[in-house]
Order: structure tokens, then sequence, then C-alpha cells
């Protein structure tokens, strides 16, 4: 089936539109409330996938969140500086870089998890519990398509 054609196609009818305009309201909402920890909100998911053991390495990071590795890299760098994570070479194979979360960063962490469910939970106060286990459901359908 096919949801769009050519005469019917505008920032209007755009899912890709809507949910550019979602990501960008919401990170910037994000960014606001984590304004005292020292991160934005583009460093969220690398270090709440690092404090929760769901990745270890650059690459894992990059799959998991659907960002390319150069990107990765320079957050990577950035939390470095900062002193919220550590790169250590596995011995066992040199070209491998395994990633941990500073006391620094694990403290971080928590409070980014103390934090963001607050500020999204304000966000989708108007949503009703089935609306919004209605939209986490699609929004999945739509990344396994």
């Amino acid at each position: 089936m096919s949801h769009y054609c050519d005469d019917f196609f505008g920032p209007g009818h755009s899912i890709v539109f809507a949910l550019s305009k979602a990501r960008h309201l919401l990170t910037a909402e994000m960014d606001v409330a984590l304004s005292g920890t020292g991160v934005t909100s583009s460093q969220v998911g690398v270090l709440l996938l690092l404090s929760r053991d769901r990745a270890h390495t650059s690459v894992g990071l990059s799959r998991l969140l659907g960002i390319d590795s150069g990107f990765v890299t320079r957050m990577l760098d950035r939390l470095e500086r900062q002193g919220l994570l550590r790169r250590a070479r596995i011995s066992a194979d040199r070209r491998v870089v395994s990633l941990t979360l500073t006391e620094a960063g694990r403290d971080v962490a928590t409070r980014i998890a103390e934090i963001a469910p607050a500020m999204l939970n304000r966000r989708l106060a108007g949503f009703t519990p089935l609306e919004f286990a209605t939209l986490c459901r699609l929004l999945n359908k739509l990344l396994e398509g």
C-alpha cells in the first residue's frame, strides 16, 4: 500500500518532517533539563548504554544508537576529556578499544536516569496510557520496517 504520492506530499503531510520536528523539540527540552550535568542530550544514550553494560565499544554504541562511527568517536573524545569515560585497549586484540565509565561518568548516568524521565513525562502528560503505548508500538514498527 502506498501512503504518499507526488501530488500530495509536503512538509505538512510528511512523517519525516513531523519526526524531525519532534526530535528537535525533545532534544532542546532535554538539553535544558540536563544543563546542570555538563552533558548534552546527544550524549545521554552513550552514558546510559555504558552504565547498563549494553555496549562496551564504539562499534557497539554506533549500532545500538543508529549513528555513524565518526560521530560516536567525537562524542567519546568529549566524554573522555570531561573525565566521564576511559578507553582501554584489549590485550587479546589491540584493535578493540573497551569503554568504561569513570566514577564521575557513573554519577552523571545516575543523574540522567533521574532527570530524563521527568522531562519526558512532562512532554507526554497529554497522552493516555493507551496513546503512549500505541506511539511506542508504531515507532518500533517504523524502525523495524
